[in-house]
């Protein structure tokens, strides 16, 4: 069962910023999935730690002022462990989108830890690498 929870958690995740259609994106919905303590982490190339607001504001905003259009990321591959209340994942993962007129796509790898909460599984931290 917490696998298929993880499962969906993680589906949400990557879906909170795909606005392809003409739907709008719905960054919000990382401060329900993320604890408010949550760590984020961006490794090079330009090393960037975010707490939950940082890191949802300014995508936010690229999401949904046009710059950023048909966009969506997608897990690829993952491996999950869990230990009681607690989980970790280590998936790749593929992304596409239109920035600034320019088409473009990519991918990278994200590790992504989860706690048991009263309301579920929920996010506890996760860092990411692009590519190049």
């Amino acid at each position: 069962m917490s696998k298929s929870e993880i499962d969906v958690v993680t589906a949400e995740f990557f879906a909170a910023f795909d606005n392809r259609g003409g739907r709008a994106a719905d960054v919000a919905r990382i401060r329900r999935l993320v604890l408010p303590g949550g760590v984020i982490v961006k490794t090079g190339p330009e090393f960037t730690a975010y707490t939950v607001e940082e890191f949802i504001e300014p995508r936010e905003r690229l999401l949904a002022e046009g710059r950023l259009v048909e966009f969506s990321e997608w897990e690829t591959s993952e491996r999950t462990e869990i230990a009681g209340d607690i989980a970790s994942r280590f998936g790749e993962y593929r992304k596409s989108g239109t920035l600034d007129g320019e088409l473009f796509e990519g991918g990278g790898t994200k590790t992504i830890q989860f706690v048991r909460t009263p309301q579920g599984w929920r996010i506890s931290a996760f860092a990411w690498y692009d590519r190049p």
